[in-house]
């Protein structure tokens, strides 16, 4: 299996960046959530970062900020929760998968 794209610690530091941005928003709710998820990181599986890598290197990356983006920010208005960042991902996918096709 091939290095991917995506790694796991570009991950973990989108997740610390919105946490640092929910906490400067003072949405301690949110921040709670990105700090799990950015804690959850690094046990995602590779060939989870694999297939996101593969969708994201078919889209262009203004188009992959746009799926991201919502997706943030429903954790931070508490329209959101995923228990581990695998969630997320698995989420991010299938939006990724939507684009694709």
């Amino acid at each position: 299996m091939g290095k991917p794209a995506v790694s796991r610690d570009a991950f973990r530091g989108l997740f610390a960046l919105y946490a640092a941005k929910a906490h400067h928003d003072r949405k301690a709710e949110g921040e709670h959530c990105r700090l799990k998820l950015f804690g959850s990181a690094e046990d995602l599986p590779d060939a989870l970062l694999l297939q996101c890598s593969d969708r994201a290197e078919l889209l262009r990356s203004e188009t992959v900020g746009r799926l991201v983006s919502p997706r943030v920010r429903q954790i931070t208005n508490g329209n959101a929760q995923y228990d581990h960042a695998s969630d997320f991902l698995h989420a991010l996918l299938r939006d990724l998968e939507q684009k694709v096709h």
